[in-house]
């Protein structure tokens, strides 16, 4: 096994482009564990970690460029009011150790329906940044989950960055796990309203062959929500909404059976978190309508 250590970005491009079956390396969180098991021995590994620029981001007027290997602690500490959702993942991660580490380039690539950080880049609507040497491009997180531990780089493509936009309302996600820390999921759910388009979207993990949204369920809410005007009255949502779109989102699921969880206990479980998380959602809707309506 070859260690191929680039100093920058576009020697990392270069490297990629010549070896195109090396591994990225960046944490390691995902790819160490393959190797320490010999579930994988790839002719060459690509050490990222020289790369500064991957480990930065950028808050802009809309949204946030976030460096593939930001870890998940920092978007902890300064990105809880942008990216809420993905602020909430980043807590169920692994350890302290694996949340200094880890970051969401290696979840995007490694491509488990497993990963956390899968259903809040649903929920928000993520844009993935790839490159090579024959240029760059921005894949929509809605084409970029092609299969098992599958996505939709080219062989010569590295992810640079994850584009986010800021949350224009709030976003929850929950998942369940086998215990407390150390964890893969069992299943997932991530879930953002959008007010500034009043529209609903939804991500769920490990329960399907890649990470999914919800669509009929977001379809169903976002109408609900609308011919209710409950995004101008902020009412609380009738038990019968909530009701109908916990069963819409676990219809959206197609889990396996595996030593974690049955498909059916994962079915449920999704429809568990889809409804508390509609409530938590709309909940801090009508908290800062209110808030909002006490200043004017």
């Amino acid at each position: 096994m070859d260690f191929l250590r680039p100093a920058s970005w576009e020697e990392a491009l270069a490297a990629k482009a010549e070896h195109p079956t090396a591994v990225p390396i960046a944490g390691g969180t995902d790819v160490m564990v393959e190797i320490n098991f010999d579930h994988r021995r790839p002719e060459y590994l690509l050490d990222l970690n020289r790369v500064g620029e991957l480990g930065e981001w950028e808050v802009g007027e809309s949204g946030v460029r976030l460096g593939a290997s930001v870890p998940y602690t920092r978007i902890m500490e300064n990105l809880r009011r942008e990216l809420p959702g993905l602020a909430l993942a980043s807590h169920t991660v692994a350890s302290p150790q694996i949340r200094n580490r880890g970051g969401v380039g290696g979840n995007l690539g490694t491509a488990s329906p497993a990963g956390d950080a899968h259903p809040a880049l649903l929920a928000a609507g993520a844009e993935v940044e790839a490159e090579s040497v024959r240029g760059s491009r921005l894949i929509p997180i809605d084409d970029f989950y092609t299969g098992v531990k599958r996505n939709a780089l080219a062989p010569d493509e590295l992810i640079r960055a994850v584009h986010i936009k800021k949350a224009d309302g709030p976003q929850q996600f929950s998942k369940v796990g086998t215990r407390n820390a150390m964890v893969i999921a069992v299943c997932a759910f991530g879930l953002a309203l959008h007010p500034e388009t009043r529209t609903v979207r939804t991500g769920i993990g490990s329960a399907a062959p890649t990470p999914v949204r919800a669509r009929a369920a977001e379809e169903f809410l976002a109408a609900a929500l609308d011919e209710g005007g409950f995004w101008d009255n902020g009412k609380i949502i009738t038990p019968s909404v909530a009701k109908q779109f916990a069963a819409l989102c676990s219809a959206a699921c197609n889990p396996i059976d595996d030593v974690r969880g049955t498909a059916g206990y994962r079915r449920h479980a999704v429809g568990v978190m889809a409804r508390r998380a509609l409530t938590w959602t709309w909940e801090s809707y009508r908290g800062a309508a209110a808030r909002t309506e006490g200043v004017a």
